[in-house]
């Protein structure tokens, strides 16, 4: 007896091709693919025969009428399961999938080795003055090298705010750097923290004593504004903060504070509020 088909159904914002040439080994399985503007009666009949709803994670890039929500989902009678992709779910409503019945999951892990290497990209960047050195030899003359100098990371403190698949990455790059690693995770023991290469210590301590903050823990009610005005004061002088987590876990506002006033002796940013930021943001 021949298995009934399942069907995939995904939107035309980018995503690796690798996901496509994986499913079309799979047998038994076929793949929808709906533009996010412009025929969205077609895009809707799509999703009303998918089994899966592979959704786009970037929450400023999918049109909030394809996020995962519950007037979505009432349209989707045989849908099973809702796959982010990417490890954070910002476009799905959980708690309306669960009362629907769909399962939700994530891509935890995939993409670990590209962040915590993008991470370090931005602290070494920072740290060795690479971006000011660049932009000020194609602008000007007469500065010294003692100008643009930074500094080693090595022998420093790296405190990492959220160990799983990236923290623990990039705590091993930290180790490997020479540095010494702290970490806090509210979900982890300390044997766990540990047992992943860092030192756990509580959130006020790992502020206090390290020369670099970096942020990898998801965005939920328990971390939004987490970087505040407060936490930000709390860091040492001359720290510099790092996030690749997720907008909104850091304060903007009171980011730009605390790099104005010379506390904070520098910022690598991947993540926004709104993203792309506006072009006069002052934190650029």
């Amino acid at each position: 007896m021949t298995a009934p088909e399942r069907r995939v159904v995904r939107s035309d914002l980018w995503i690796d091709p690798a996901f496509d040439a994986r499913l079309a080994r799979e047998p038994g399985v076929s793949l929808a693919v709906f533009p996010v503007r412009g025929q969205a009666a077609a895009a809707m009949d799509m999703l009303a025969g998918a089994h899966v709803y592979h959704i786009s994670a970037a929450k400023d890039e999918l049109p909030q009428e394809w996020f995962a929500r519950a007037g979505l989902l009432a349209r989707c009678p045989q849908l099973l399961c809702v796959s982010s992709s990417g490890a954070g779910y910002d476009t799905v409503d959980v708690a309306a999938c669960t009362a629907a019945g769909v399962a939700v999951v994530n891509q935890a892990g995939g993409n670990a080795p590209s962040v915590a290497e993008h991470t370090f990209g931005l602290l070494l960047g920072i740290s060795r003055r690479m971006v000011e050195g660049d932009r000020r030899m194609r602008r000007e003359t007469g500065y010294t090298r003692e100008d643009v100098m930074g500094h080693e990371i090595r022998g420093k403190t790296l405190g990492i705010v959220g160990i799983g698949h990236i923290g623990t990455r990039v705590a091993a790059l930290g180790r490997a750097f020479g540095m010494e690693v702290l970490a806090t995770d509210p979900l982890l023991s300390a044997e766990e923290i540990t047992r992943r290469g860092a030192r756990p210590v509580a959130f006020a301590e790992l502020l206090a004593q390290s020369d670099v903050v970096s942020l990898h823990c998801p965005r939920d009610a328990s971390t939004l504004k987490l970087m505040d005005a407060d936490a930000f004061a709390r860091m040492r002088k001359g720290a510099i903060f790092i996030t690749t987590a997720r907008g909104g876990i850091h304060d903007e506002a009171a980011l730009v504070q605390a790099l104005r006033s010379g506390h904070l002796a520098g910022a690598g940013i991947d993540v926004w509020d709104q993203e792309p930021p506006p072009l006069d943001h002052p934190l650029l």
